[in-house]
């Protein structure tokens, strides 16, 4: 990714080669975690015939990842701003190598439950303080785009499993060994740039000193202050909500598609296909933006569009194609301007930079945890009414964008102008 491909515009500060590179390794957190999430539910079936596991079993699998990567957000955040940001940075994708290894290589079902644990702790942990580095050794000026950029790492690793998965389909069980091998190899990799990245100078002062070597542990207290507590429950609130729906589709749209739209596989699955490079060109248009007023203009008029998109879904019960297929390819396309990377963004921006790790970490973590516990009660909900859980999910995305609205109008602003009291205070001292 050069930097004029995705290069500020005449007036906007330019992100040089070593913050790219920063963004970049830092999306791998993003890049594994979606990886391995979507390798897991396309190794599912073959897992299941090769260790005879009961759908009990593959119901504890799932969730296994996902309560493990939301524990690993949970603690990880907090371990990277006590103990240092870059220590945990450097370990955390080698710790996933090793759970990425042991889903290649299991010789029994234990060692599956081992390697989706692990995995999952390390890709959890990983976000929240990859993220943080971002902001870290990166100016506000430029600090969207490079944020944006890795939620663009996330929506590639979706799509590199997804080719992985649908090219090896007809390889039987290799085709699972094959997609956490990829992992395996890309963690590996990640793990030794990581270790040799020069990081980028400090372009703006800190907020408190040490910075990303270890935060007092006296800051965790400021967690139930007001300037810290309402944007929290604002960013972890819009995450919860946008999540639960954006959940339910990414686990149950081919179902929709197959057996209440009456597609075939081949046709639902192509569907997926098609949707994915539409979200990748949305995600890198989000990047051009982020650091410009568009960003939250976008976000007003693709929070309304998501709305809408959910609501024709939910209107036809599912059962349209056509409405299906619309469906699908309109919020491939909304959900990068009014979903997770802005959730990503300003969770940088509305915290104190010796909490960002863990403010993040506390969000994603939670919302991972609860979106697990509805993804075990939706498949007897879709049984009941697969219209009613279409239209919860619509309800969800309303409440997310009217969430998004008021942190894009309220809270945000408060805290740009907070930041800017303190920078102008500490130039008024170096004076």
């Amino acid at each position: 990714m050069s930097n004029d491909a995705i290069s500020a515009g005449p007036g906007r500060p330019r992100v040089n080669r070593s913050q790219w590179r920063l963004a970049i390794l830092s999306g791998m957190a993003s890049y594994l975690d979606s990886g391995i999430i979507v390798s897991s539910g396309l190794a599912l079936g073959l897992w299941q015939t090769r260790f005879h596991l009961s759908p009990w079993g593959l119901g504890a699998l799932s969730a296994a990842l996902t309560f493990s990567i939301a524990a690993g957000s949970l603690v990880g955040g907090r371990l990277a701003d006590r103990f240092g940001r870059r220590r945990v940075y450097g370990i955390d994708v080698l710790v996933y190598t090793v759970g990425a290894a042991l889903l290649v290589f299991a010789p029994s079902s234990a060692f599956l439950f081992a390697g989706m644990i692990i995995g999952g702790l390390a890709a959890g942990a990983d976000l929240p303080t990859s993220l943080a580095m971002v902001s870290e050794h990166t100016p506000r000026s430029v600090r969207g785009r490079l944020i944006g950029a890795t939620q663009t790492m996330w929506v590639a690793g979706i799509t590199a499993a997804t080719v992985i998965g649908f090219g090896t389909a007809t390889l039987g069980y290799l085709s699972a060994q094959l997609l956490f091998a990829h992992l395996t190899v890309v963690a590996l990799v990640s793990w030794v740039l990581r270790n040799r990245l020069r990081l980028p100078p400090v372009l703006e002062e800190a907020e408190h000193g040490g910075r990303g070597e270890g935060i007092d542990a006296r800051a965790l207290r400021r967690l139930g202050t007001k300037p810290i507590l309402v944007p929290l429950l604002a960013t972890g609130g819009f995450y919860l909500a946008w999540n639960l729906a954006a959940n339910t589709i990414g686990q149950y749209g081919t179902y929709f598609l197959t057996t209440v739209g009456g597609a075939s596989q081949t046709l639902a699955t192509g569907i997926s296909l098609a949707g994915l490079p539409i979200g990748l060109l949305g995600s890198l248009t989000f990047v051009r933006l982020a650091d410009t007023p568009w960003r939250d203009r976008c976000f007003y008029v693709c929070a309304a569009l998501q709305v809408l998109a959910f609501a024709v879904a939910a209107a036809t019960g599912g059962a349209v194609i056509a409405a299906m297929v619309l469906f699908l390819l309109l919020y491939n396309v909304v959900n990068q301007f009014a979903g997770v990377a802005n959730y990503k963004i300003w969770s940088q921006e509305t915290f104190p930079e010796e909490l960002r790790a863990t403010t993040q970490g506390l969000t994603y973590g939670l919302s991972r945890a609860l979106c697990g516990v509805a993804g075990l009660a939706t498949p007897a909900l879709m049984a009941a009414s697969g219209s009613a859980v279409l239209w919860m999910t619509t309800m969800c995305v309303a409440l997310s964008g009217l969430m998004g609205v008021w942190i894009v109008r309220r809270i945000a602003p408060q805290r740009r102008r907070a930041a800017g009291a303190a920078s102008a205070a500490r130039a008024k001292q170096a004076i």
